[in-house]
C-alpha cells in the first residue's frame, strides 16, 4: 500500500477494512492494544558516521526553551537514519544524563564521541509535556533502563609487587568468550573499585570476547607496568542486552585514567600570549600541533602550558583534525583571551592505544564568555554550583549505600568511584567523581583507602558524607580554602533522610 506524506491523492487506495473473528485484524493502519504504554518513552538513536563526516544535525539551546534542542537533521545523514528529529531535546549522550549539564559540556560530549554516538531523546512536545508537569527526567530514564541498572566502569590499574594487577580472570561455564573477574582482597584492583563478580568486556582497547582464555592470559602478562579494563556487573549487562546495545567505552565511568587533558586559560599581555605554535609530524606518524618554544614569565607559562604539548581544543572546540591556518585564525579571533586544552605526546599515545578521544571523558571548565557555533544562550538552570560541599545523608538499604568507593593508588583522597542507579546514594545526591571530605563528621581527605572503608563499615546504617565534585574540589584545594559544612548554600542541607537533589 501506498500513501502521500502530505496533502495530494494517495498513489493507490487503502484497501477495505474487513474483522475474522478467527483470523484477527488485517489493516496494518490499525493496532490495538490493552494497554497504551507510558505517556512518555524515551527513543534510543544510534548514530554511526563515516570518517570525515558529520553526524548531521545542530544541537541549539534557544533562549526562552529548556533543554538540549536538536535541529536542522541533514537528509539522509547519520542523524536521520538513527531517528532523531527536529525538535527532540537529548536526555543522554552515551548513557550519560546531559539534560543539568551545560550547553557546552553536551556538544563537546557529543563531538568527542568519535564515529558512534549514542543518544536518548524525547520528542519535543513529550518533552515539554514532561517540564510542565515536572516529571523527573532522571527517573524516567531510570525507568527507561531498568532497575538496578549502572553504567560500565573502565579501570587504569597499575602492578605492584606481590599482588600484579590483583584479579584473576575465571572463564564464565558455557560461554564462549566471556569472563569474570575476582579481586585479590586489598589488591590494586579492589581499591580501584573492581567488584567480585564484574564481568570483563575489554582490555587495552581490545574486546574480550575475541579471545579464548589462554590468549587473554598472555595478553596479561604483555601489559606491562599498567591495564586499562572495562567491566560491568551482570545485572547492568542484561540492561544493555535487553536494549541491544552493545557495552562500549564510550559509555563508561571511568577510574584513575592516566595522562587527563588539562585547560589552560591565557590573557594575552603585551607581548601576546608567549608560545609558539607548529605542525609536526611525530614518531607516531601522527601530524599534531604542538605548543613550543614556552617562554619564561609568558601569559602561556602563567597557564601551566608546558613546551611538547599537544593541542586538542581550541575555546572548547577540537581542532586535532584542522588545518594549521584554522587553527591559528581561531586563536586570532578570540581576542585577548582563549583556552586551550591539551594534552602530553605520551598521553595522546595512551589513548590513541585505548582507542578513543583524551576529549572523551574530559570535564571541561570553559569560561562562560566563550562560545560554540551551535550555542545561542547559556543555561540559567544548573541545579548546584560544582564548587560548593554537599552533605548526603544515605540509609542503608538490602544493596548497602549503593556506591562503589575509589581511590588513586597509593595515595589519600577517596571519592565515589560509581553511584547505583534507584538506590541510596544516588537518592542522597551522590555524584559520581564527588571527593568525599568527611564521613560522618570526620575528616578523612587524608586517609587512605582502607581507613575510608573502615569508616563507612563503622557507620552502620545510617552514612553522613560531606562530599564535593571533584572539579569544585581541585579549584578549593588550590586556592587554599577550607571545606567545610559551614560552606554548604543555604536552603539545600538536607535533613537526616535521603534526599533526591536532581530535581
Amino acid at each position: 500500500m501506498k500513501y502521500t506524506a502530505g496533502p495530494g491523492d494517495a498513489t493507490e487506495l487503502p484497501q477495505k477494512f474487513t474483522f475474522n473473528p478467527k483470523e484477527g485484524i488485517d489493516n496494518p493502519a490499525l493496532v490495538i492494544s490493552d494497554d497504551a504504554g507510558p505517556d512518555l518513552c524515551p527513543r534510543l538513536c544510534l548514530l554511526k558516521r563515516e570518517e570525515g563526516e558529520g553526524f548531521g544535525f545542530y544541537l541549539r539551546e534557544d533562549q526562552g526553551c529548556r533543554g538540549h534542542v536538536v535541529q536542522q537533521v541533514t537528509p539522509w545523514s547519520a542523524a536521520q537514519r538513527s531517528g532523531l528529529r527536529d525538535g527532540d531535546r537529548i536526555l543522554e549522550v552515551n548513557e550519560h544524563f546531559v539534560d543539568n549539564q551545560e550547553h557546552s559540556e553536551v556538544v563537546q560530549k557529543v563531538r568527542a564521541s568519535g564515529l558512534h554516538v549514542c543518544l536518548l531523546v524525547l520528542g519535543a512536545e513529550e518533552y515539554e509535556c514532561a517540564v510542565s508537569d515536572g516529571t523527573n527526567l532522571m527517573a524516567l530514564v531510570r525507568a527507561h533502563r531498568g532497575d538496578g541498572y549502572a553504567r560500565p566502569r573502565l579501570y587504569h590499574i597499575n602492578r605492584e609487587p606481590g599482588f600484579g594487577f590483583g584479579f584473576s580472570i575465571i572463564p564464565i561455564e558455557g560461554d564462549r568468550g566471556r569472563y569474570y573477574l575476582n579481586p585479590a582482597i586489598e589488591g590494586p584492583a579492589e581499591r580501584a573499585g573492581v567488584q567480585a563478580g564484574d564481568h570483563l568486556l575489554w582490555i587495552n582497547g581490545v574486546m574480550v570476547s575475541t579471545l579464548s582464555h589462554s590468549a587473554l592470559s598472555k595478553m596479561i602478562k604483555r601489559c606491562g607496568e599498567y591495564v586499562t579494563i572495562l567491566v560491568i556487573d551482570s545485572t547492568s549487562e542484561e540492561s544493555y542486552i535487553r536494549r541491544k546495545l552493545p557495552i562500549v567505552p564510550a559509555f563508561a565511568c571511568t577510574h584513575n585514567l592516566l595522562h587527563r587533558p588539562k585547560t589552560l586559560h591565557l590573557v594575552q599581555g603585551l607581548q601576546g600570549y608567549g608560545f609558539l605554535l607548529r605542525q609536526e609530524k611525530l614518531t607516531s606518524g601522527r601530524i599534531a600541533h604542538v605548543l613550543r618554544e614556552v617562554d619564561p614569565c609568558s601569559p602561556a607559562e602563567a597557564a601551566g602550558m608546558e613546551d611538547g604539548d599537544l593541542l586538542l581544543a581550541v575555546n572548547g572546540e577540537q581542532v586535532e583534525g584542522l588545518e594549521h591556518e584554522d587553527i591559528v585564525s581561531r586563536i586570532r579571533k578570540s581576542g585577548q583571551q582563549v583556552t586551550f586544552t591539551t594534552i602530553s605526546i605520551q598521553g595522546r599515545d595512551y589513548f590513541t592505544q585505548l582507542g578513543f578521544s583524551p576529549l572523551l571523558f574530559y570535564e571541561q571548565n570553559i569560561p562562560k564568555r566563550e562560545h560554540f557555533p551551535e550555542l545561542t544562550l547559556p543555561r540559567k538552570d544548573v541545579h548546584t554550583n560544582r564548587s560548593c560541599p554537599r552533605l548526603c545523608v544515605l540509609h542503608k538499604e538490602a544493596r548497602g549505600f549503593g556506591f562503589i568507593l575509589a581511590c588513586n593508588q597509593n595515595k589519600p583522597g577517596p571519592y565515589i568511584g560509581q553511584v547505583t542507579a534507584g538506590c541510596a546514594g544516588e537518592r542522597a545526591g551522590l555524584w559520581e567523581g564527588d571527593v568525599i571530605v568527611e564521613v560522618n563528621g570526620q575528616n578523612v581527605e587524608h586517609e587512605h583507602f582502607e581507613e575510608v572503608m573502615r569508616l563507612i563499615k563503622k557507620a552502620g546504617t545510617s552514612l553522613r558524607l560531606l562530599v564535593v565534585k571533584g572539579t569544585g574540589y581541585e579549584a578549593r584545594r588550590n586556592s587554599g580554602l577550607p571545606i567545610n559544612p559551614g560552606l554548604i548554600p543555604e536552603g539545600t542541607q538536607p535533613p537526616d533522610s535521603t534526599t533526591d537533589y536532581f530535581v
